[in-house]
């Protein structure tokens, strides 16, 4: 850091004589980056200013100015100090707390928007066919925002900030309308609205919606877009008429899929081996199961980024499209214009693909497909929701699936949850009581590196940040293939067994994640009970 500090110093006070005589070019190559680099901190570190609690408000000014001039010395300065506050608060050593300190700061510069802040960048919402929602509501006319889309906007935009997966409007009473988030899985309430207010707001997300805003008893569906900055994401509505009212529920739909990888979601090192060696297989199935919520989409995706796309020609059906995959082509299911993925998936096959993958497998139609495919020469790739690995296997056979059709064409089910990971911010060393310490000690886990959340500005107080998988994988072998296609009691060993081994399987990759501080005991009673 000293030396990076005097070499940028040097570069804008001048370059030495000495120096100034062996350089060939007007400029130094190392130089400008180094110099690159000072400017690409110091203006992080104005942001960092602008949203620290330990500048007091009085003194933004100065700190941004400040940052400005002394760049990453302020910046060491600041983690010096919050590092020393943390460590008194959690009881966890200083050398930890600053590395957790220097790793979290890295990973912020490195998707932080420098231009951009929560308040900053219009925030744009229109319908299907680019018309502003604006244009839609006033229909044409000019004049200024209306209160009821100025609130919209903001409940939009307030989500986006939140990193919220769903919004939900639901009524409350006679008289009041709550505004719900789901952030990383979890519900919270941000708003409660007074019914009329509430209702122009739903009038107005059901008009860019392209829906009936009329009709507020038959169930309805529908999408917009919106944009802020060069961020765009896009949402996917569904209405339903309940007592007291209307309920509305407007999931969060991502854009851009090459951010998911299997060394990202929180897969161990085997487990992405396991997983890389299936997708480079020419043919096969890979079944991603789990409840709604559990991630199965996320890491479908991260299977196709596995994949070559440039060399291997990848179809998805899905129902919506929620991510965009270049070099992928997508069809979005649409039943009222009778596009099912039964009839999209005989479409594919003669479009010569090389991997199929569908968004969710719904029926025995589409399963018997999909594992047909699997067996002339197709690498297909599947959600269904299930409980677990056997669960998977008893729906598909419930579906009408042959066992002798599972067994040759299924090779890899994976099982997942999500748990919520601690916030790096604040997570603090957990206080375990005399039995959970005798219990780890039973077991020989060595419990001292076990944290807890805390809570602070960086999580909403939650003391969570963002989520992790834990997996169950199951790679069909010969014998195993061999023991369902020819066994009689399989089925009912099967129901018997249930789902136990996948649960212990999942709670042994929960353990290892509470043992190396990403996650804690809470979390994993909340998930798997």
């Amino acid at each position: 850091m000293v030396s990076f500090v005097f070499t940028a110093s040097v570069f804008v006070s001048g370059v030495s004589d000495s120096g100034m005589s062996a350089m060939v070019l007007p400029f130094s190559i190392f130089k400008l980056i180094l110099f690159t680099c000072w400017v690409y901190l110091c203006l992080y570190l104005v942001q960092y200013v602008e949203f620290s609690l330990l500048v007091p408000k009085k003194f933004k000014t100065v700190g941004k100015i400040g940052t400005l001039l002394t760049g990453p010395i302020c910046l060491l300065l600041f983690v010096v100090i919050k590092a020393a506050i943390r460590a008194s608060e959690s009881g966890l050593g200083m050398a930890e707390t600053i590395k957790g300190q220097l790793t979290e700061l890295f990973s912020n510069i490195k998707g932080a928007k420098i231009f951009e802040s929560r308040d900053d960048g219009k925030l744009t919402i229109f319908d299907s066919s680019g018309r502003d929602i604006s244009e839609i509501l006033t229909h044409g006319k000019s004049g200024g925002k209306s209160p009821t889309l100025k609130l919209t906007e903001q409940i939009i935009g307030n989500a986006l900030d939140d990193r919220a997966t769903d919004i939900l409007i639901d009524p409350k009473d006679g008289s009041t309308y709550t505004v719900r988030y789901r952030v990383d899985g979890v519900l919270k309430v941000v708003y409660d609205l007074d019914t009329d207010v509430c209702k122009s707001v739903i009038n107005s997300i059901k008009a860019v919606s392209d829906m009936d805003i009329a009709d507020k008893r038959r169930p309805q569906d529908g999408s917009f877009r919106a944009q802020r900055g060069g961020f765009k994401v896009s949402f996917r509505v569904a209405s339903a008429g309940v007592i007291h009212g209307e309920k509305l529920s407007v999931r969060v739909l991502g854009r851009d899929a090459s951010q998911f990888r299997l060394d990202t979601i929180g897969l161990s090192k085997k487990q992405q081996l396991m997983l890389q060696r299936a997708v480079e297989k020419p043919s096969g199935m890979i079944l991603i199961c789990g409840p709604t919520g559990s991630g199965k989409t996320t890491t479908m995706y991260a299977l196709l980024n596995e994949i070559d796309l440039n060399t291997r020609n990848v179809i998805t059906v899905e129902d919506p499209v929620e991510y965009s995959l270049p070099n992928a082509s997508q069809i979005e299911i649409n039943p009222k214009a009778d596009i099912t993925f039964a009839k999209s998936l005989r479409s594919i096959l003669r479009q010569d693909p090389d991997v199929i993958c569908i968004g969710e497998i719904r029926d025995e139609e589409t399963a018997k497909i999909a594992l047909q495919a699997s067996q002339t020469g197709h690498l297909v790739l599947a959600t269904i929701h299930s409980n677990s690995n056997a669960a998977t296997l008893l729906r598909l056979m419930d579906l009408g699936v042959s066992q002798m059709l599972l067994a040759s064409g299924l090779d890899v089910i994976i099982s997942q949850r999500l748990l919520r990971r601690l916030c790096d911010n604040c997570k603090i060393k957990a206080k375990l009581t005399d039995s959970q310490i005798h219990e780890f000690r039973r077991k020989k886990i060595n419990y001292h590196g076990i944290l807890d959340a805390r809570g602070c500005e960086h999580c909403n107080d939650t003391g969570y940040y963002e989520r992790t998988a834990i997996c169950d994988i199951l790679t069909l072998n010969n014998k195993l293939k061999d023991t369902i296609a020819n066994s009689e009691s399989f089925i009912v060993q099967l129901r018997k067994v249930g789902d136990k081994k996948g649960q212990s399987n999942m709670k042994k990759q929960a353990l290892k994640k509470i043992v190396g501080g990403l996650t804690n005991l809470k979390e994993l009673h909340r998930v798997l009970g």
